[in-house]
């Protein structure tokens, strides 16, 4: 048991091959609310997993609870299974039909099609009869053990699954005479249950195509200089790995030498294969497509952006979107309601309606075979499962069938300026010292900006290219700069409102600051205790899929709104440039919350866009919060519901579109399951309907709405 468990993770993970659903959750979950000290339970439909957190005694008593109910639990013994939920991606489905399995139900198929001709044409004889039953008998053997063993095991603890309603409606018809009807019914049940299996497979099982993009080795550097096949999950962080041209990234890294042009379709969703050299990332499962590179290994391989992206879309794949909540808690109203119809049927209509026990008893188990809530209940995973697929495909990584859903409602998306509307790269476009030695400001502006990540000042660093001095008390002023003493000075670098509060600015600084705050540049001041030193002034550049992004969120009629820190002047050139009516500069974090707030209480659903620690709190607030994933900060991307792996704002109208398109299947699906129901449970009360047209409604339904669902694998979500 112990394989199971991952060195310190806490959970034991476990496979259950016969758990296809969210209705084989609920029925795990209650079988396991009576087990004390069970921390946690986290259930992976896609995987068909099961990790518990529970202590060392629980364990096994959660295991034999499971058993009694049904189910086989499996141990997980493939590396970081629990963790990464990827350890069964490669193997095949359960219930996916061999050949094995085909001849046997075919054969089924055959045996009942010739016990129905038997009972039809031939005579009414006692060999006949005696021959027809046999066949019939036979092909309910090889078609029908698994579903007896599962619907036996149901019935015992009292559940009405579809297992359990197909053994009692089959042995039902069986022992009243309907023999040929029953072996039928029970082939073609069995038959359809493999296709649906697969079809929901090719659903669950559509992020294994990311999964396999990564190659398992890769050509290492060794300790004396040669060069060697490793397998990736043997390769260490800060490896040396070679990749030639058409070879995939085996991890991710940067680049080290060389310089090529690489293919991140597969991570972020880009068309265009965008250049690579000297110090830029690659991703794993990427294509190098022009010239040989090498790279330093910055994540291994189950830390990877293509890992992290499999986790994420495993987890999401694992909770429950809205409609799917509502359509369990129907189809727990209406399976056993249908069920206790069935039975008043069989037992008041001799009395009511004048029908033979054999006519009512027969009725009653084809209303048996129609109350199985199979398409009801899978219409809405298939359909969300696919629709996650599709998008993280496209580089959108949705952690959740909620926010999926809910993106449909946005009415306003607020969007951080730096790194999401503009490029993220600003560079120094001109500079001027008010006091002091040009050089000498040149350098404590240097080397004050050396020490931030932010994007205006690296712009500052790179662009005054000067040697640095030494600094001591170094500290950032989240929202404002930076501060540190050099040779005995306080210096601050910072926007116009940090010198603003040490009460700085004059009517002369004032009137150069509007000067370049109106060209649309962001403008950084270096000061010390005495005044302003000097005037740095910073441009960034608006990515033109912005501008289509905005347009294409205007005509879905959801209004942006721009929220920066940067100062307002900058903010409105910037918004104006990109189709934006309203700007909102000069914001710290906490601003940006409260707008965000106020965007809320006058709109309703709002996102928010952004990629910098600073827009966290602000992500975390809204509605459904969207980050930049490429350029996005660890802590944006983790407060963050929605990840775009490419800083393409285009991609959030194709979420919106992509939401829109799956409530609209969702309810397809729900319509079209409904809708054959009712009509099969008139024709079973008032109507002829059979046990085999029955097993046809429920069966055809559940595979119209999984492939209906199938088709958001290949949505088309672009404008």
């Amino acid at each position: 048991m112990a394989a199971a468990n991952p060195a310190g993770s806490g959970w034991a993970t476990f496979r259950i091959a016969t758990m296809d659903c969210s209705a084989e959750e609920s029925e795990i979950r209650r079988a396991l609310d009576g087990v004390p000290n069970i921390k946690a339970l986290r259930f992976q439909l896609g995987a068909r997993t099961l990790g518990i957190s529970a202590s060392a005694e629980a364990l096994p008593l959660a295991l034999d609870v499971i058993r009694k109910a049904g189910f086989e639990p499996l141990p997980v013994t493939a590396p970081n299974a629990a963790k990464d939920g990827t350890g069964d991606h490669g193997a095949e489905s359960d219930h996916a039909p061999t050949s094995g399995g085909w001849v046997r139900y075919a054969l089924a198929l055959g045996l009942a099609i010739l016990a129905e001709a038997l009972g039809f044409f031939a005579p009414d004889t006692t060999p006949f009869k005696s021959l027809g039953l046999a066949l019939a008998a036979v092909a309910i053997g090889l078609a029908g053990l698994e579903t007896y063993r599962k619907g036996l095991s149901a019935l015992r603890h009292g559940k009405l699954n579809i297992n359990a309603l197909m053994t009692v409606a089959v042995t039902g018809a069986f022992f009243i005479g309907q023999w040929p009807e029953a072996a039928m019914v029970m082939a073609l049940y069995a038959i359809a249950e493999l296709i649906e299996a697969r079809s929901v497979d090719k659903a669950r099982n559509a992020i294994k195509g990311l999964l396999d993009l990564s190659p398992q080795e890769a050509t290492v550097q060794q300790a004396d200089g040669q060069w060697a096949v490793v397998d990736v999950q043997q390769i260490a962080l800060g490896s040396t790995v070679r990749i030639r041209p058409g070879e995939r990234v085996p991890l991710d890294g940067t680049v080290t030498q060389g310089n090529s042009a690489i293919n991140q379709a597969p991570v972020t969703g880009e068309s265009i294969p965008v250049d690579k050299g000297l110090g830029d990332p690659v991703f794993a499962g990427t294509i190098n497509e022009t010239g040989e590179l090498t790279f330093t290994v910055t994540a291994m391989a189950t830390d990877t952006t293509l890992a992290r992206i499999i986790e994420a879309v495993e987890q999401a794949q694992g909770t429950r979107a809205p409609t799917q909540r509502f359509v369990d808690r129907f189809a727990a109203i209406y399976t056993p309601a249908v069920f206790l119809l069935a039975v008043a049927m069989a037992v008041l209509t001799p009395w009511l309606m004048d029908w033979t026990w054999l006519q009512a008893l027969y009725k009653a188990l084809v209303l048996l075979v129609i109350a199985c809530p199979c398409a009801l209940v899978i219409s809405t995973p298939v359909t969300v499962v696919s629709a996650l697929a599709s998008a993280a495909r496209r580089g959108i990584l949705i952690k959740g069938g909620t926010y999926l859903e809910d993106a449909r409602k946005v009415r306003v998306i607020a969007m951080d300026k730096t790194g999401t509307i503009t490029e993220g790269k600003p560079k120094l476009v001109a500079w001027e010292a008010i006091q002091g030695e040009r050089e000498r400001v040149a350098q404590l502006a240097g080397s004050l900006a050396s020490r931030s990540d932010h994007p205006v000042s690296q712009a500052i660093s790179k662009g005054l290219t000067v040697q640095a001095l030494e600094l001591e008390a170094f500290e950032a002023l989240p929202g404002r700069g930076v501060r540190a003493v050099c040779q005995g000075q306080t210096y601050v670098l910072g926007n116009h409102r940090l010198i603003e509060e040490r009460g700085q600015c004059d009517s002369a600084l004032e009137a150069k600051l509007l000067e370049q705050e109106q060209a649309g540049h962001s403008v950084t001041l270096l000061a010390s205790d005495q005044g302003v030193l000097a005037l740095f002034a910073v441009a960034d550049t608006i990515k033109e899929s912005s501008r289509q992004a905005i347009a294409e969120l205007k005509a879905l009629r959801v209004r942006p709104v721009m929220l920066t820190g940067d100062n307002s002047a900058t903010a409105k050139s910037i918004a104006t440039q990109a189709g934006i009516a309203e700007a909102r500069g000069n914001l710290l974090p906490q601003d940006k919350l409260q707008a965000i707030e106020s965007l809320q209480q006058e709109h309703g659903m709002t996102a928010m866009t952004g990629d910098g620690i600073n827009d966290a709190p602000a992500l975390a607030k809204a509605s459904i919060g969207i980050a930049m994933g490429g350029a996005g900060t660890d802590t944006a991307m983790e407060a963050a519901d929605v990840v775009i792996m490419n800083d393409d704002l285009r991609r959030i109208p194709e979420l919106i579109r992509l939401s829109r398109q799956t409530h609209a299947v969702l309810w397809q699906n729900i319509s079209l399951a409904l809708g054959i129901k009712a009509v099969f449970l008139i024709m079973a009360v008032f109507g002829n309907a059979s046990m085999w047209m029955a097993v046809f409604a429920d069966m055809g339904a559940s595979l119209l709405v999984v492939a209906n669902g199938l088709r958001l694998l290949k949505a088309r979500v672009d404008r």
